[in-house]
């Protein structure tokens, strides 16, 4: 009998799922899960290869796995859950926030929140990378650019958290009938419709664009809404997960960690590694919407939910050489965290903005630290892997 199981939402097997992983790709590289029924792929070529076929593997039911099994109705504009055409022409709406020239004036901002967050625990013996630095770093840069009141910015994370948090070992719930809520945003729209602003609410409401009916429009507020929940809740929950791990991989590996003090230049690539090697955004699901899908000679029926496995992607020896060795100086081999295709993270250059100026202003102050996993806490969500405090021992 074949004891190999997997599933998202097993505890135990989260708290180090690489062993898994591995087994999966060696072992069964296409999986099915008959108690939760849903098939996986766990190697890089198989994942790549889904994450490009936006036309057999569809994102209309959702992006994760819960939601494309319950098959809510989802309103217009969640963007990250539509198929070609209408993700095109949603997705260019929203991409103009995100292009290489706004990420570029935006690095000061950045810092000066980035040293906000640091400045006054510099002299203590002690911060936390989640708690000081992940819970507000994000939250404060997408408040910025979407116009939200810094008042507000703690119900709307808490919102975004809320939205991902599963009961332990149980998949998320999922209302059928109201999965996807922007309503949070409802006053900030109609305030800056009366006074706009430098902001993206003031810019989404101007902008003109030719819908898949060949009409040309400005955004509905219900698309706008829609638009700003999905922004908010990407941007600050899984870019948050990410500093926790910073804090415990480069503890784990204070070699790598006095290179990067004494050689800045290393820290974007530290970061790329980091998303490599715990990404926090595991896996997205698809839904097989028209004929049979084949990967490695094996037939996942059309209607199937399939569980692309991102994390066991990024780990697949026959993509990466010494995949479970964290590493600064890997050449860019690809790694799967962002996604591919058609759907690729449009929130990746801020993330990765975000990452590269924290692990320099963290350095900056503390060069060394040991983390306190006693009391380091789990993030217990199905879909974000991470943590709700990672506290470090500095000085």
């Amino acid at each position: 009998m074949n004891d190999l199981y997997y599933d998202p939402w097993d505890v135990g097997i989260d708290i180090d799922p690489y062993p898994t992983y591995r087994r999966l790709r060696d072992e069964a590289p296409v999986y099915y899960n008959e108690r939760h029924d849903f098939w996986g792929i766990s190697r890089y070529a198989d994942v790549d290869a889904a994450l490009r076929d936006p036309q057999r593997l569809s994102s209309a039911k959702g992006d994760i796995l819960e939601v494309v099994k319950a098959d809510p109705v989802m309103p217009p504009g969640v963007f990250i859950n539509e198929d070609p055409p209408l993700h095109t022409i949603h997705r260019t709406i929203v991409g103009r926030m995100f292009t290489p020239k706004k990420m570029r004036a935006l690095e000061d901002k950045v810092r000066s929140f980035c040293a906000a967050c640091l400045d006054p625990l510099v002299g203590g013996d002690r911060f936390d990378f989640v708690v000081d630095l992940g819970r507000e770093l994000p939250m404060r840069t997408i408040g910025m650019l979407v116009g939200i009141p810094d008042a507000d910015q703690p119900s709307v994370r808490a919102q975004a958290h809320a939205v991902l948090r599963n009961k332990p070992g149980q998949p998320l719930p999922v209302d059928k009938d109201h999965y996807f809520d922007g309503d949070m945003f409802t006053d900030y729209v109609a305030w800056r419709k009366k006074n706009p602003s430098d902001d993206l609410i003031t810019e989404l409401l101007a902008v003109e664009f030719e819908d898949e009916t060949g009409v040309t429009r400005t955004l509905r507020t219900a698309e706008l809404l829609i638009f700003l929940a999905v922004i908010a809740g990407a941007g600050v929950e899984t870019t948050g997960r990410l500093f926790g791990w910073m804090g415990k991989v480069l503890a784990e590996h204070p070699d790598q960690r006095r290179e990067l003090v004494d050689d800045p230049a290393l820290i974007g690539s530290a970061i790329e590694e980091l998303l490599r090697f715990e990404p926090p955004g595991p896996h997205v699901a698809r839904y097989v919407a028209t004929d049979d899908v084949t990967f490695q000679d094996q037939t996942v029926p059309a209607g199937a939910a399939l569980l692309i496995m991102l994390a066991a992607a990024n780990r697949d020896e026959r993509h990466f050489a010494d995949p479970d060795t964290f590493n600064i100086h890997r050449r860019s081999a690809g790694h799967l965290t962002f996604g591919r295709g058609a759907h690729f993270c449009l929130g990746a250059p801020l993330a990765r903005l975000e990452g590269r100026i924290a692990l320099e202003e963290v350095l900056k102050r503390w060069p060394t630290w040991e983390v306190d996993m006693s009391g380091a806490r789990r993030s217990r969500t199905s879909t974000v892997r991470g943590w709700d405090t990672m506290p470090a021992i500095v000085g």
